[in-house]
């Protein structure tokens, strides 16, 4: 079969593309590429979507990250507690800070970051705690909001990879994610959930106070034009790509239900397969599948790899070298063996192709060549 994508972007873009035309058509004709109209009605609309009182639009989700931290005087001498078993971007940021990236390991089931881990990690230098929701699914955030309480330690949600999931706390209410700590931040990148045409980023709170950090961080420091308070950074989501994401935000629920249907046809053809384990839901958090991430044999899982792709079918490995490993933070001197559940998911993860175009027929493709493989 041909056209199997890992991501069909070209594919949804179709479906809107009347949508998508109009929308850019508008910033052409404003010319406010830069700020603007565009950005301004995203923020709120955004703001709406998740429940959150303020939203401020930036660059990427690195520099919404770095925004973040910079709003809560992250710096030397300050240590982050997070999980090295994500992109780069989460421990990196904190390293450029100049404070410390304190790694825990993480959940076998949800890939997150192990809450029981986080609290014996804190020490009376740590100024955050940063859980990513990964693969589209949150971390144990009933866990980790009690021990943020307890210590008066903020959270940084790196939402970037879960935009739409919701997490039910003890009492029964939900929460969209990134909405449950101190700040949320996201990323748009193309391949994203909820992705723009280009690079784009937010970072999401309640709190009035951080919100106007972040916006003054974001604009070269900027309280008013040409005085600069603080440091800051120049971070901002071009008009165009507001634009577009307007449009795809009001997509969203029915991208995120095309998922989990696509999960659940996944699931069907490939929960008898031995040697496979299909991917665990927690109790609390729904699974919006920004991947479908399959743990196979580690013995097997590149020659399984090397087989589909020999049938035309792409697969991920997210992330072959966790944080711990990587080169660019020997310096932390992380030791391997307090990482093992990272070291042993490293191995064996294997995710499938996932976006809102796939389809049955495609599936099936996938899952028999599996099955021919084991």
């Amino acid at each position: 079969m041909e056209g199997i994508q890992m991501v069909d972007l070209i594919g949804q873009h179709l479906k809107i593309e009347n949508e998508l035309r109009e929308a850019m058509g508008r910033v052409l004709a404003t010319g406010a590429f830069v700020k603007g109209p565009e950005v301004h009605a995203f923020a709120e609309e955004l703001a709406e979507f998740t429940g959150s009182k303020h939203v401020i639009p930036c660059g990427n989700g690195t520099d919404a990250l770095q925004i973040a931290m910079m709003a809560l005087g992250i710096g030397p001498g300050d240590e982050v507690i997070t999980t090295g078993f994500t992109f780069i971007s989460t421990v990196e940021v904190v390293a450029l800070l100049g404070a410390k990236p304190v790694l825990v390991d993480i959940d076998p089931d949800s890939f997150t970051i192990d809450a029981v881990q986080v609290e014996e990690a804190i020490t009376e230098r740590t100024k955050a705690i940063v859980p990513v929701h990964l693969f589209g699914q949150m971390a144990d955030m009933t866990a980790l909001a009690a021990i943020s309480r307890k210590h008066n330690i903020p959270i940084i949600e790196d939402n970037a990879q879960a935009i739409g999931a919701q997490w039910t706390d003890d009492s029964g209410k939900m929460h969209q994610s990134g909405t449950i700590g101190l700040l949320g931040t996201t990323s748009f990148f193309p391949s994203k959930n909820l992705g723009c045409m280009g690079d784009g980023g937010a970072v999401v709170t309640q709190d009035e106070k951080m919100a106007a950090a972040c916006r003054q961080i974001a604009n070269h420091g900027m309280s008013k034009q040409y005085h600069h308070d603080v440091v800051g950074i120049n971070s901002r989501l071009d008009g165009l790509q507001a634009a577009i994401l307007r449009v795809k935000l009001r997509h969203l629920p029915r991208y995120i239900a095309a998922r989990q249907e696509a999960a659940k046809r996944y699931d069907r053809m490939l929960q008898d397969v031995k040697g496979i384990t299909i991917p665990k839901r927690t109790e609390n958090s729904t699974h919006v599948f920004h991947q479908y991430t399959i743990r196979v044999e580690a013995s097997r899982r590149d020659s399984m790899r090397e087989h589909l792709k020999s049938q035309g079918i792409p697969t991920g490995v997210y992330y072959p070298i966790p944080g711990h490993a990587q080169k660019a933070f020997a310096s932390f001197g992380y030791e391997t063996s307090r990482f093992r559940e990272s070291s042993h998911a490293a191995s064996e993860v294997l995710s499938l192709p996932m976006h809102t175009e796939l389809n049955e027929e495609q599936q099936s493709f996938i899952c028999d060549a599996i099955h021919i493989f084991v």
